[in-house]
């Protein structure tokens, strides 16, 4: 008997019928405004399906650790031997430290001014309280130094501490990379994990409206409608701290470079669209990457930094990060020292490089560092109601400083073409000479 061609099979085959669902996001936004309805007219309902989000933010639980294993080592292993990323690797990845840095700490001092979260209190669930008392017990001296390093990877992850197992997946990483081609097997599987992970999360993704819907329904219906002011408050200076970012950072290094920031803003004025209105870094790539060859960066630069960007420089996002998780102290009415905080900084700089590809990456890092710090995870779950609006404006940003990243590194290396970037501005072709 004769089989039927594949290709035949699938040519006959009647088209497939699109969803008439809404998208992801409007499903979030749909879920948000029922939310609200129900707390608000039916407030002791909204509150007595709390357990159907508190079964949303287990999921995203559990797939934080691997998660985060798989893509980090993956991330730190896949570069290949560490000693041949060079000069350029080295100068790109200190401009990125020092640029996230400053994006978190200006997030965190706009927060502890303005402090949005403050005059109202989530209540920090059961399985939130043992960490909490985890931090009040050791951030202090030697102890927060010791604290990094886990005597077993499989507790740090039962336990969810998120920082030891970031500091076990980078030594795994490098140790991998060292190993060379002995290596590739253990990190073809991570690979596959990971895939496999960005999979997974897109599942649990699939049941963030009904999470978000039974989040807000319980907050409302506990706190009343005074938390969405709140929430409209941190809307408001996240895009107050972009700006400062973008004018104060991107525009004082555009400065420092040579490079007129009028002139760059135009150069990548249609990928910074793409992002802002996609809210995906990867959608405006590969115009990113044209223009700021056209601009005057070396091919090679731009192949490298970028990329690499995408994964170790999410200014934009950071800065969100450290507004959000503070935000979250001040709605739990948890009060952080100055220490805690900074732990709390250096947790985000470090689990922030590993899921930049993850769709809703920060709300995977944001639910990390609650768990961390014992703080409720509800909040999470009510931000992701409003992270569509936040996501626009921080994945803009995440492109801009990047784009900025590319011609720092080739000015470091004296082989900005200064030409190329006159020719750019003034919208003529340009001619090597």
């Amino acid at each position: 008997m004769t089989k039927t061609p594949v290709a035949d099979v699938h040519a006959h085959r009647p088209p497939a019928r699109r969803s008439r669902l809404p998208g992801l996001t409007t499903q979030i936004f749909i879920g948000l405004i029922l939310g609200i309805i129900v707390g608000y007219v039916w407030p002791a309902f909204g509150v007595a399906i709390k357990p159907v989000a508190d079964a949303f933010l287990r999921m995203i639980k559990m797939i934080i650790a691997p998660l985060l294993f798989s893509t980090l080592v993956v991330g730190i292993a896949g570069t290949g031997d560490l000693k041949s990323m060079g000069r350029i690797g080295l100068k790109a990845i200190f401009y990125f430290e020092a640029a996230t840095t400053v994006a978190l700490f200006l997030g965190l001092g706009l927060v502890n001014f303005f402090k949005p979260g403050a005059g109202l209190a989530l209540p920090i669930g059961a399985d939130t309280r043992a960490a909490a008392a985890m931090v009040q017990n050791q951030q202090h001296g030697w102890d927060i130094f010791l604290h990094l390093f886990p005597t077993s990877v499989v507790d740090a992850m039962a336990r969810g501490d998120i920082l030891q197992l970031v500091v076990f997946s980078t030594f795994f990483g490098i140790a991998l990379a060292a190993i060379g081609a002995k290596g590739q097997p253990v990190l073809d599987v991570l690979d596959s994990t990971a895939r496999a992970m960005f999979k997974f999360t897109g599942y649990v993704m699939a049941f963030a409206p009904i999470g978000v819907f039974a989040a807000i329904a319980a907050t409302v219906g506990g706190k009343g409608l005074g938390i969405l002011f709140t929430l409209g408050k941190l809307v408001a200076l996240m895009y107050l701290g972009l700006g400062i970012f973008v004018l104060i950072v991107v525009g004082g290094v555009s400065y420092l470079i040579r490079v007129p920031f009028l002139t760059f803003v135009k150069a990548i004025r249609e990928p910074f669209l793409i992002a802002f209105t996609t809210a995906s870094s990867e959608a405006a790539l590969p115009k990113a990457l044209v223009v700021m060859e056209q601009f005057g960066v070396p091919k090679n630069i731009v192949g490298f930094v970028l990329p690499t960007g995408y994964s170790f420089n999410l200014d934009g996002t950071t800065l969100y990060l450290s507004l959000a998780s503070v935000f979250v102290a001040q709605l739990a009415g948890v009060r952080m020292t100055f220490g805690q905080q900074l732990v709390m900084m250096l947790t985000l700089m470090l689990t922030s490089k590993g899921v930049a590809g993850v769709p809703r990456a920060a709300l995977v890092v944001l639910t990390a560092t609650l768990t961390q710090f014992g703080l409720p995870l509800e909040g999470a779950a009510i931000l992701l109601g409003i992270d569509q609006v936040m996501d626009m404006g921080r994945t803009a940003v995440n492109v801009m400083g990047n784009c900025i990243a590319t011609a720092v590194v080739a000015r470091w290396e004296g082989v900005f073409d200064d030409a190329q970037m006159r020719a750019f501005a003034a919208d003529r072709p340009y001619k090597a000479a």
